[in-house]
C-alpha cells in the first residue's frame, strides 16, 4: 500500500474573538451560496466553526493546488459532503475532511499520485465529557445497539472509572464517524457490525498521540486496507481520529494548530464593502455559553 502526504490541522474556536474586520476578510473569502447557509445558524459558535471549517479546506486545497484562493471552488454532493471542483486541474488526486465540536475545528487531508487515485480520508473529533441530563449506565444502555460486544467490554472494563469510560466511548464514536464520512454514507449503517480494536499498546495520551495500532471489522471480516490514527488535543479534553482507506500516511503526525492569520486572504476593498452588513448581523448571533 503506497503512503501519502498527510495534512492535520486544528484550529481553537476558544483563540479567537473575531474583529468586524477579520470576520469580513474571512466571508469575503466563500461562496456566496455558503455565506446563505452559514446564515441560518442560530448560534455564533456554529457559525464560527462552519465558517473556520470552509476556510480550512480553501486553504488545503490551494495550497496542495497552487491555485490562488479565488479560484478553488467546492460543491455539494447528494448527501451535502462538500468537494472540491478540479474542473480540468491536472494535478495530483486528493482527499479531504473537516470535523467540528465544541471550540475545535480539525481537517485532515491526503494527497497521492495519479496512478492510484482510489483513496480517501475522514476525521471526527469529540469533546471527552457526558453532559446528557440520564446517569451514564442509563445512557450507555439506550446506545447499546450502536456498538459491538467486544466494544463494549473495552469500554467498561474494570479498571475504567467513570472518565475513563467516557474516553473509551468518545474514542470508539470518533473511530465510527470518521469511517462513516469516509464512505459519505452517515450515521445510517449498522454501527454495531462496524467494530473497532482500539490500540491497547499504550494508554491514549499526550505523550503517545496519535495511536496507530487501532484495526476494524465489518460485519466480522477483517477491514485491512483501512488504517487509524487516534488523537488527543487540547489538554486531552478532545479525542480525534483519522480513517485512511487504501493509504497510509508518510509519517503518523500530530494536528498543526493554526492562527485565524494563517487563514485569512487580502480581499479587495469592494469585496470587503459587500458583507460588512453581512459580518455585523453575525456578531449579533448569540453564544451558546452565554
Amino acid at each position: 500500500m503506497s503512503k501519502h502526504i498527510c495534512t492535520r490541522w486544528a484550529f481553537d474556536l476558544g483563540s479567537w474573538k473575531p474583529t468586524l474586520t477579520q470576520l469580513s476578510q474571512a466571508v469575503a473569502s466563500i461562496q456566496p451560496e455558503e455565506r446563505v447557509r452559514l446564515m441560518k445558524f442560530h448560534f455564533i459558535d456554529d457559525f464560527l466553526s462552519s465558517l473556520i471549517g470552509r476556510l480550512l479546506m480553501r486553504k488545503y486545497v490551494s495550497t496542495c493546488s497552487g491555485l490562488p484562493h479565488h479560484q478553488v471552488r467546492f460543491a455539494r454532493d447528494v448527501r451535502g459532503k462538500p468537494y472540491w471542483m478540479r474542473e480540468d486541474f491536472d494535478g495530483p488526486p486528493l482527499s479531504f475532511n473537516v470535523s467540528h465540536q465544541g471550540s475545535l475545528v480539525l481537517l485532515a487531508g491526503i494527497t497521492g499520485e495519479a496512478s492510484d487515485p482510489d483513496f480517501g480520508i475522514g476525521t471526527d473529533v469529540m469533546k471527552i465529557e457526558y453532559s446528557g441530563g440520564k446517569s451514564l449506565s442509563e445512557f450507555f444502555r439506550l446506545m447499546k445497539s450502536k456498538f459491538s460486544a467486544q466494544e463494549w467490554s473495552y469500554i467498561g472494563r474494570p479498571q475504567h472509572d467513570e472518565r475513563e469510560q467516557v474516553k473509551a466511548f468518545m474514542r470508539h464514536w470518533c473511530l465510527k464517524e470518521a469511517y462513516v464520512k469516509e464512505l459519505g454514507v452517515g450515521i445510517t449503517v449498522d454501527l454495531e457490525k462496524i467494530s473497532f480494536s482500539v490500540d491497547t499498546t499504550h494508554p491514549l495520551n499526550t505523550e503517545v498521540s496519535p495511536l496507530t495500532g487501532t484495526s476494524l471489522r465489518c460485519h466480522d471480516q477483517p477491514m485491512e486496507n483501512w488504517h487509524f490514527e487516534e488523537h488527543l488535543l487540547l489538554e486531552e479534553d478532545y479525542c480525534a481520529a483519522i480513517a485512511f482507506r487504501n493509504c497510509l500516511p508518510q509519517v503518523h503526525g500530530r494536528f498543526q494548530f493554526l492562527g485565524v492569520e494563517e487563514l485569512l486572504v487580502k480581499s479587495l476593498e469592494s469585496e470587503l464593502e459587500d458583507v460588512v452588513s453581512y459580518c455585523q448581523k453575525a456578531l449579533l448571533k448569540p453564544y451558546k455559553r452565554s
